[in-house]
């Protein structure tokens, strides 16, 4: 189904509300200090609405605050909504810098399709993005490790009950403060095999960046968190490795090829995308397809599957020590994996951070 964009190339107007009670500098550098994850937000957020008849309109930064949603609200009845995620980092001399923006632009407008919601144009995505920073960027924290979370997200408003592709819709950025993922230090982590829950099923919703999939997972994962586990491993059709709850997974081979699987109910994530560049760039040889859980359990146990890793916004990469199920075992203990995967990680976050050379092109500049 294709949703009609009028307007949709026409040139946005923004208008900036400021707020007559922004957070006290001082309490804002507290809140820096030790952010934490999605527990603080800036002073401003932005909302531009859609219409059926006027297209994208009406931009503006405006005070963080409530939402006022008539009870009808589409969105509430028929989860008719999406959302991205990205960061923005402060590089050594002040500048503030995003990574790339396009993609998620690109990856929010395939969601909008697949939940019949109108496609945002990049520009307008990249311009939200800076919009913000323009009035928030003191919120970008300083030290090592930390970002300023911006989730973009759109919904259907209009208020009626029915089931059709809403005819208004709201689309929102909000930001906040992160922290050191990792306080300690990146450590391997636990994942638990769920073999009664899927996350997605073929022809869903799996490739689209939307709440329902993660509603999905919510009760897996705390079948997870009883098995001593972090994260959940989700399997397509009950055969095939599909994804973590919020990451994709690369499994290592120990002639260093990376092997991704491969399915149309997985979420084409940017960081492994990233991830697997910067891996072909040093030679490793890069397979994406159908991984089914037996090659991975039967690598392991004969020595050619020597590990794997996790990778998403968040977290960025993350080695996985065990994989648990009812009835099973998978342990990783060697260094080869966990080497390359802290390796990989280094230079991404380097990248991201202005420490090392940008040769993809890959970082925009939102403060200029």
């Amino acid at each position: 189904m294709t949703i009609q964009l009028p307007l949709a190339s026409q040139s946005l107007i923004w208008q900036t509300v400021r707020n007559d009670t922004p957070v006290a500098p001082e309490e804002r550098e507290a809140i820096l200090a030790d952010p934490g994850f999605g527990n603080h937000f800036t002073d401003h957020m932005v909302d531009v609405c859609w219409s059926e008849r006027g297209g994208w309109h009406r931009p503006r930064v405006s005070p963080y605050g409530p939402i006022q949603l008539d009870p009808a609200a589409a969105v509430l009845h028929y989860a008719q909504e999406i959302f991205e995620g990205l960061k923005a980092y402060r590089h050594a001399d002040g500048s503030i810098w995003t990574f790339r923006p396009y993609e998620n632009a690109a990856r929010m407008q395939r969601s909008a399709h697949r939940l019949a919601l109108p496609e945002l144009p990049s520009e307008h995505f990249i311009a939200s993005l800076k919009q913000l920073i323009a009035v928030d960027g003191d919120w970008v924290p300083t030290a090592p490790e930390t970002s300023l979370y911006l989730r973009p997200f759109m919904f259907a408003k209009e208020a009626f009950l029915g089931v059709r592709p809403a005819k208004k819709v709201a689309y929102y950025l909000i930001a906040s403060p992160a922290g050191a993922y990792f306080s300690g230090g990146v450590q391997p982590v636990n994942i638990w095999l769920s073999s009664e829950y899927a996350r997605a099923s073929k022809g869903g919703t799996g490739a689209a960046k939307t709440g329902g999939n993660y509603a999905s997972s919510l009760l897996p994962q705390a079948e997870a968190y009883e098995h001593g586990c972090q994260q959940v491993l989700f399997l397509d059709e009950g055969t095939y490795l599909e994804e973590l709850g919020g990451m994709n997974i690369v499994l290592v081979r120990k002639d260093g090829t990376l092997i991704t699987p491969e399915s149309e109910s997985i979420l084409e994530g940017i960081t492994r995308d990233s991830v697997l560049r910067l891996a072909a760039d040093r030679g490793h040889l890069i397979e994406q397809r159908k991984v089914t859980l037996d090659e991975w359990r039967d690598g392991a146990a004969s020595g050619d599957i020597v590990g794997a890793f996790a990778c998403g916004t968040a977290a960025v990469i993350v080695p996985i020590g065990r994989l648990l199920g009812e009835d099973f075992e998978i342990v990783h203990n060697g260094p080869q994996a966990e080497e390359l995967a802290l390796s990989l990680r280094e230079e991404l976050t380097g990248i991201q951070y202005g420490r090392v050379e940008d040769r993809h092109g890959w970082l925009v500049r939102l403060d200029a």
